[in-house]
């Protein structure tokens, strides 16, 4: 396998990527052409066809970004999931080719079926479970609604939001999307992004996606008061039953925003979903806390495969 035939992600490589999630519908939150487009700096993702299954790997993030598994060196190959008809037969296929790889966010389905497969031990393969970066799935009807006594405190902070401020919904156009970024910076400057390294990326992931609004093609809302901009969102279908919310911002100045732009959202887009896929809390606590207060119905499992030493 020849990695030098990688090319690095470009806008015009939309309608290739749109071909394989259509063919090969995704179940993890990773797998959709405005995440990977938005985050391809951060991961300097190559990508390449392979026996009719697309692969992205990146030489250096495992350099720059994060440690290997196997930490006695930094010279390791960093790859998502193949897309394609029989990602688990690429996996073992790589691995063959290549001595020096890892194999992240691998869906709990691949994973299984990569470790009965008889060339898995001779490799001296193994796997990691990666809960940090484990999807969060919610049954849409339920957390819209938040009925019942397990949404309460859920319940209360998104009705304070309503009652307290005189608010305009919209769902997003291109002529919004300067709003978005006006308290994207804000956000960023209350939670000094320059001074952490994850959140100076996510500043930079969220104006790729914002700039490129109208050729990315999801889907997105705000909310306002009194014309300043105190929530915004946007996701887009991951699969037919599946919306998978991207990013979620809101203003610290207003109790409850991050819940009234969650339900407002939901109550008017993506009729045909039945399932929001928040992503993963990457280990942050809080963020942890939050995504669990919504209760999720199940988690897309998600791990890692490596060589042992």
């Amino acid at each position: 396998m020849d990695l030098s035939t990688g090319k690095p992600i470009e806008i015009t490589h939309k309608t290739l990527f749109d071909e394989y999630f259509q063919k090969y519908p995704p179940e993890i939150s990773e797998f959709t052409f405005t995440n990977l487009f938005m985050w391809r700096n951060y991961y300097n993702f190559l990508l390449m066809e392979f026996k009719e299954h697309l692969i992205l790997f990146s030489n250096d993030y495992l350099k720059n970004r994060k440690n290997p598994i196997n930490a006695g060196s930094s010279d390791y190959i960093y790859f998502f999931p193949p897309i394609g008809p029989h990602p688990d037969e690429i996996i073992i296929k790589l691995f063959e080719d290549i001595s020096n790889i890892e194999i992240h966010r691998i869906p709990e389905e691949i994973c299984e079926k990569v470790t009965q497969n008889e060339k898995y031990n001779k490799l001296n393969l193994d796997y990691l479970e990666d809960r940090n970066n484990w999807d969060y799935i919610y049954n849409k009807e339920e957390i819209s609604n938040l009925a019942g006594n397990k949404f309460r405190q859920n319940r209360r902070w998104l009705q304070k939001f309503l009652n307290n401020y005189d608010y305009d919904f919209q769902l997003i156009t291109g002529n919004l999307i300067e709003k978005c970024k006006e308290l994207q910076l804000e956000w960023c400057v209350m939670r000094a992004c320059t001074e952490d390294e994850s959140l100076e990326a996510e500043q930079e992931a969220i104006y790729e996606a914002l700039n490129n609004f109208n050729t990315l093609g999801y889907i997105g809302a705000i909310l306002c008061v009194e014309d300043k901009c105190a929530a915004y969102t946007f996701g887009e279908m991951l699969n037919e039953r599946t919306l998978v919310i991207h990013i979620e911002k809101a203003h610290m100045e207003y109790d409850g925003a991050y819940q009234a732009i969650n339900n407002l959202f939901l109550k008017n887009c993506c009729v045909d979903a039945v399932y929001v896929n928040r992503e993963q809390d990457l280990g942050i606590e809080g963020l942890r806390r939050a995504k669990e207060s919504y209760k999720p119905t199940y988690m897309v499992k998600k791990s890692i495969i490596y060589r042992k030493d």
